[in-house]
């Protein structure tokens, strides 16, 4: 298992950045691929970008292209989320998560380890 805590988030506005990070430890972090997913109030967990093992494949959804950057440092055990142009319906709680065997996918379902969490607020 590995052990995820987020960091970076807060509020920002409407146009704004935020770097979230994500420190990992426990297993050897470069055999994981990393994600990030978010969960607004009422609404399901979902995906938002991940990237591969090495960092050589990347993957994001649809509503953050463009804005959001993932990468990692696994020097470091730590993935980041670089999110710019932030927009009011990026207000949600970000989580981070890994999975074993290195393959970027968007399932909530095939992500095995999670962080609590960490909340970012855009205001308008």
């Amino acid at each position: 298992q590995v052990q995820l805590v987020e960091s970076g988030g807060g509020l920002a506005q409407t146009g704004g950045s935020l770097r979230l990070s994500c420190a990992a430890s426990g297993r050897t972090f470069s055999a994981y691929a990393m994600g990030w997913f978010r969960q607004a109030p009422g609404k399901e967990r979902e995906f938002v970008a991940a990237i591969s093992w090495s960092g050589g494949s990347t993957l994001y959804a649809d509503s953050v292209k463009g804005r959001f950057t993932i990468s990692r440092d696994n020097a470091k055990n730590t993935v980041y989320l670089q999110m710019n142009s932030l927009k009011p319906e990026d207000t949600a709680v970000y989580y981070c998560a890994s999975r074993s065997g290195g393959a970027v996918v968007t399932s909530v379902l095939l992500w095995g380890s999670w962080g609590q969490g960490t909340q970012v607020t855009v205001s308008s």
